[in-house]
């Protein structure tokens, strides 16, 4: 064990490249129907109704994907379960590229998020099982892709469309989730091989892992605490992600510049996405960089509220850099828990309950601005969700584990962070 941390990246090449490569992917498919439609749209049959029920499809997959998952992988293993979200991902992107209606493609499309919702959920506790001596670096990797992959898609779909059409456009991005499959299967070879598993980053025979224990995280304020972040953080996201373009072209911005603030918010995502698994562990208190992220949340909120068509880069900047708090989330998962099964289970409850609740949040934006015939109160829903964040923020900022049971964050409270510690005992960077 001793030379394997001496050594932290040789025998986990493989984890390391699927990991990112499964980042890459996870959100590429997503994002690249949306600049579609246009074409794909009338060809297809889709209606208002359809592309709502499009919009809603991630979320709600997601969901459903987070609170199932965590069984699959205490019956099937990680590397099982991620081998068949990769090929659920695949086949279903491959066949809505080839059907005729929009009720086929809308089925297909619910396989490909339910692929990659298995995904989000198994990349987190991949990153505890073997990387836990690297977690900060690790997320900082992975979530930076996520980030890219969300940006790239759109910007390659639709000149990809114009040399070949829509159905080789979203056909290809299958090919990206497809290559995931390499270096796992290279890290499989090389652990059979050697005849090793990993268990908390320690190497060991199979035969020695240790079976794990059943935990609970409906009765877990850890895990509620990291649902209720992660849902009202998803909420202010999906919102924007749904909604910037046909606000600002409402009060007068041009449809070409309202589509480059959406493109720039997501693109913001990156450098956020980049620093923050960097930073947060060596904070004391993790809530001292959500409320930052917070304060960003609110003043572009703000802004796009009160002046929309002036100042409108300054507004998304701040709205931009507030998804920092996505990338605090998908940290969290790992620093509060201390095993793999942990880190899994955390991992689906937080997402099932955050994207359910989530989901709705695009869908209440505009009935409530056509109920009322104004933004601010579709604006005020939005500060209902910043206050959501931060009642989970409070939850998951103690020293507390999903593995503890009731009162032991604080009896481990010394122990863990003497006078001066910070997170970075459980990071190991």
């Amino acid at each position: 064990m001793n030379s394997f941390l001496r050594k932290p990246w040789t025998g986990r090449i493989g984890a390391l490249l699927g990991i990112l490569t499964m980042a890459l992917s996870l959100r590429a498919a997503v994002s690249a129907v949306g600049p579609l439609l246009g074409e794909l749209g009338p060809e297809l049959g889709f209606d208002a109704t359809t592309i709502g029920a499009l919009a809603m499809l991630p979320p709600l997959v997601f969901a459903v994907a987070g609170l199932c998952t965590p069984a699959l992988i205490r019956w099937l293993g990680l590397e099982k379960v991620l081998v068949a979200a990769v090929l659920l991902a695949v086949a279903g992107q491959l066949g809505r590229a080839a059907v005729d209606g929009v009720w086929p493609f809308l089925a297909l499309s619910g396989v490909v998020m339910a692929g990659y919702g298995i995904g989000n959920v198994v990349l987190p506790p991949l990153v505890r099982k073997y990387f836990p001596d690297r977690i900060g670096v690790v997320t900082a990797g992975y979530v930076t892709l996520l980030a890219v992959g969300t940006a790239m898609s759109p910007q390659f779909s639709v000149p990809l469309a114009e040399a070949a059409g829509w159905r080789v456009s979203l056909a290809l991005w299958a090919s990206v989730s497809a290559v995931v499959l390499v270096p796992w299967a290279v890290q499989a070879a090389r652990d059979r091989r050697k005849g090793r598993t990993y268990d908390g980053g320690a190497v060991a025979s199979a035969a020695s892992s240790p079976a794990p224990g059943k935990l609970n995280p409906w009765r877990s304020p850890v895990a509620w605490g990291l649902a209720i972040f992660l849902a009202g953080n998803s909420a202010q996201t999906y919102v924007y992600f749904t909604w910037l373009p046909p606000y600002l072209t409402e009060h007068g911005v041009d449809a070409a510049t309202a589509g480059s603030a959406l493109a720039y918010f997501a693109i913001l995502g990156l450098p956020v996405s980049l620093l923050v698994p960097l930073i947060v562990p060596r904070l004391k208190q993790p809530i001292t960089a959500i409320l930052i992220f917070t304060a960003c949340w609110i003043g572009g909120h703000a802004g796009l509220l009160l002046s929309p068509d002036a100042g409108t880069w300054w507004w998304v900047t701040l709205s931009g850099l507030g998804q920092g708090t996505f990338a605090t989330a998908l940290l969290m998962v790992n620093l509060r828990s201390r095993t793999t099964h942990g880190s899994a289970v955390l991992s689906g409850f937080s997402q099932g309950i955050g994207y359910a609740g989530a989901s709705v949040a695009p869908l209440l934006f505009g009935v409530v601005h056509e109920s009322t015939g104004s933004w601010t109160a579709s604006f005020a829903m939005l500060g209902v969700c910043i206050v959501v964040m931060l009642v989970g923020a409070v939850m998951i900022n103690g020293p507390r584990r999903i593995e503890d049971p009731a009162g032991a964050g604080r009896r481990r409270k010394a122990a863990l962070y003497p006078v001066g510690g910070t997170e970075r005992e459980d990071a190991h960077r």
